[in-house]
């Protein structure tokens, strides 16, 4: 759990959200907990529940999972939990955030469509 509540320090440490944040997860034992739910609580996150055994509730998250084994860590192996920490950061901060296109959000990257959906929601 301790894993989960630091990552989730990290983002919102390095994304400073100005609106309420979704948080998706499944129904497993770290998203249930009650010190995560007070976490949530404290930092303005929301967290819907997908419901038990429906899969398209964790379509966005299985698709993300899916590329990043994909594209970065299957047949790989790491030296070190710092290797593989560090592998991990760099896909997702260096390659999968800033540059990788989707289909889903006009061929942008997660980070040109996060801002342009900012820029809608402020009006500018």
């Amino acid at each position: 759990m301790d894993v989960v509540l630091q990552a989730l320090l990290m983002a919102l440490w390095r994304r400073k959200p100005k609106h309420k944040v979704l948080i998706h997860s499944d129904q497993g034992l770290q998203s249930t907990s009650m010190d995560l739910a007070s976490f949530l609580k404290a930092h303005n996150l929301a967290h819907p529940m997908s419901r038990r055994g429906n899969c398209h509730d964790n379509a966005v998250t299985d698709s993300f999972f899916n590329l990043f084994k994909r594209e970065r860590v299957r047949r790989r192996t790491y030296k070190t939990r710092e290797d593989a920490r560090q592998d991990v950061f760099d896909y997702i901060e260096m390659y999968y955030n800033p540059k990788r296109k989707h289909v889903r959000n006009g061929m942008l990257s997660p980070v040109e469509f996060k801002r342009q959906h900012e820029m809608n929601i402020e009006g500018v």
